[in-house]
């Protein structure tokens, strides 16, 4: 992800409903138990680990069983001493007591305990990015250092790998049309980050490639699931038998399931998006702007989904009387510059969302140049009498200025073509009238129009009309 194009904005929910579901994850709350568990007879190791013959008492107070019981044990408490919820008093006599951060899971406010909760999760996706404690154990040298160089293994490069797969689920799940709230399988995630965008038809070394990162993700995942990151389906362990075992008749090769499906938690999307801004990245939220001026809202929303525009644009509304909102969205809409026509675009999406009580607003700009076009098509659509016909003039340089903000917004465009056409069909001296419009974006559109119309002769007069319009305009 380019760290100069915004992402998608996402939409969170409140921080008192996600410092609820952070409380609630397995993670945290069994980190917080064991810090008020803890007391003077607690003891750690040097790396502030809970000594070994006191886990098995850890997880019987967590009502922990099973073989993992004691490593789930040991995972909490390296949580609750990596976040603050307990702190090493005497190394060298091992013992513990409480930390400050305890109390914020209780008395703290949501964005407190959010903090403690990112802070977990950094200790869970460091925890994702080492290989299996096993493959370590059998690589350690006679002073018990890991040989890395063994384990062909690259710490920066795991974290990278793993950075890089959760950058591409959090732009599947807020992009518009992408996966939103449901689960991405994750053959499609690991491929994500494997075979080449150019790549028409993977080759068996890069499926190869891609099933081993799917396999690795499915262990990373089975990690992240414990503190609320990620709703996580693990891959069918039936896939994973021996080649040689009789596969299982009811097992159904085409069910995408079966290879693991995976979704952020709206804890999740808040967490990622608070290491992507961490990393410097423009992630924006859907609220960003409701208390900033009208500029920044139309500015803002340049680069938003019509969804997701739309619904930052209530907020902003829902903020303010109508009728003054009104007013500061057609102040801001003014404007010659290059991106005064797409602002004026969003101040009409803006104002089609606000009742008649915005209508003195604009009646008061129908004799502005700028905005008098729109101002005639709000009141029109809005039913409201004694509306003035626009003057031809104002007709055309509307166009021009309708047409610009098209191009801004999606370029050259199935949907502008079509518009182009109908201008051209429907007004045969269209070019002769459309070249003299005092509109600093006639040219460019004129242009625009030459190369869009699919008739060479009608795409030759937008041009000729295009080069009298730099001429006039000194260009």
């Amino acid at each position: 992800m380019s760290e100069s194009s915004p992402l998608p904005p996402v939409r969170l929910t409140s921080e008192a409903e996600l410092a609820r579901d952070a409380l609630a994850t397995p993670l945290l709350s069994r980190a917080a138990r064991l810090a008020r568990w803890a007391g003077p007879d607690t003891r750690v190791g040097a790396g502030g680990e809970l000594v070994e013959e006191q886990l098995p008492r850890a997880a019987d107070v967590l009502g922990l069983i099973g073989d993992d019981a004691a490593a789930l044990a040991g995972e909490a408490w390296r949580v609750a001493v990596d976040t603050g919820l307990l702190e090493i008093v005497d190394e060298e006599e091992g013992t513990v007591a409480a930390g400050a951060d305890l109390a914020l899971l209780t008395s703290g406010a949501p964005q407190d305990v959010l903090g403690v909760w990112l802070a977990a999760l950094e200790t869970v996706l460091a925890d994702a990015s080492v290989p299996d404690l096993d493959g370590l154990v059998d690589t350690m040298d006679g002073d018990g250092e890991v040989d890395l160089s063994s384990l062909d293994w690259d710490p920066e490069a795991e974290a990278d790998f793993l950075d890089g797969v959760l950058g591409n689920l959090y732009l599947l799940t807020v992009s518009e049309g992408g996966a939103g709230e449901g689960p991405v399988p994750l053959p499609a995630l690991a491929a994500s980050m494997i075979v080449p965008d150019d790549m028409a038809e993977p080759t068996n070394d890069v499926l190869e490639q891609v099933s081993d990162a799917m396999m690795r993700l499915d262990d990373q995942f089975r990690l992240l699931e414990p503190v609320g990151l990620v709703d996580f389906q693990p891959v069918d362990e039936t896939l994973m038998a021996d080649t040689d075992e009789e596969p299982s008749a009811a097992a159904d090769d085409t069910d995408v399931t079966r290879y693991g499906m995976v979704r952020l938690t709206p804890l999740g999307l808040y967490g990622l998006r608070a290491r992507l801004l961490e990393s410097g990245l423009t992630a924006p939220a859907v609220g960003d702007l409701a208390d900033k001026g009208a500029d920044a809202l139309l500015d803002g929303t340049a680069t938003f989904p019509p969804t997701a525009a739309q619904a930052e644009t209530e907020q902003w509304l829902a903020r303010r009387e109508p009728l003054a909102a009104a007013r500061e969205l057609l102040a801001a809409a003014r404007g010659g510059d290059a991106g005064a026509p797409l602002r004026r675009l969003h101040c009409q999406q803006a104002l089609s969302l606000v009742g008649l009580e915005a209508e003195p607003a604009l009646r008061e700009v129908l004799d502005d140049a700028e905005l008098g076009g729109l101002a005639r098509v709000w009141l029109s659509e809005h039913g409201a009498a004694d509306v003035p016909p626009p003057s031809e003039a104002m007709i055309f340089w509307l166009t021009i200025d309708t047409i610009a903000a098209q191009l801004a917004a999606e370029g050259n465009s199935a949907e502008l073509q079509g518009l182009v056409e109908g201008l051209a069909q429907q007004h045969g001296g269209f070019f002769a009238a459309a070249w003299r419009v005092d509109h600093p974006a006639t040219p460019d559109v004129l242009e625009a129009m030459g190369r869009l119309h699919p008739d060479k002769k009608v795409a030759k007069e937008a041009r000729k009309a295009a080069f009298k319009a730099r001429s006039q305009q000194g260009g």
